[in-house]
């Protein structure tokens, strides 16, 4: 499954910010949201240069909006988790009101005319948000909210959005997919006494 170019920065950023900005647990071990302040905007900054290759310097208003920005974006994938593709649907729609998407073709900096989903004069933390926003909207509305994940592996909540061509992924990364599967193995291992062989690779 493949998505326009820039949606896919859409959906880059969304997984990025919500996995950076929201606290949970990932990974198997806790992660806390910082308080205001430095650390804060550093965990923002690196969530964005994961997706353009530059980090970026942010005001801690910026910062502060992009936090909230995040926690609603969870909300989203946690509706699609629990099959509710309709909650789902109404979450991003209202985040589409909220930030006033306003698709334009836009040209800046040399490039050829392209789509933006936020008007020139919108500040960074509202171009984000619409910029996400419109993204997964595209693909709830293409693909289903099926496409929207929550990591399957115990003590993690990380997002990601499932671009398989089957729509099998369960898991934030390969990280917690390897630990899952050993610990499946050391389970069986137990169960039968020790004599079950080492964990074998695959997806």
């Amino acid at each position: 499954m493949n998505f326009e170019s820039y949606s896919d920065r859409g959906v880059l950023t969304a997984v990025a910010l919500v996995n950076a900005l929201t606290p949970g647990e990932a990974g198997g071990r806790p992660l806390a949201l910082p308080a205001v302040g430095a650390e804060r905007t550093a965990l923002a900054e690196q969530a964005e240069a994961r997706v353009t290759g530059r980090r970026p310097r942010l005001d801690p208003a910026v910062v502060e909006g992009l936090c909230r920005l995040a926690a609603q974006l969870r909300r989203v994938f946690e509706a699609a988790v629990r099959g509710d593709e309709d909650a789902a649907a109404r979450r991003l729609n209202a985040l589409l009101r909220e930030y006033r998407a306003a698709p334009q073709l836009s040209h800046h900096g040399g490039q050829r005319w392209h789509l933006h989903f936020h008007s020139p004069g919108a500040g960074h933390a509202v171009g984000q948000a619409v910029s996400c926003a419109t993204a997964l909207a595209a693909i709830v509305g293409s693909h289903g909210a099926g496409r929207l994940g929550v990591c399957a592996a115990e003590h993690c909540d990380r997002v990601y959005v499932d671009t398989s061509r089957n729509g099998s992924r369960r898991f934030c990364g390969p990280a917690c997919l390897n630990r899952t599967k050993m610990a499946v193995f050391r389970a069986r291992q137990v169960g039968a006494g020790g004599r079950a062989g080492p964990p074998r690779g695959g997806g």
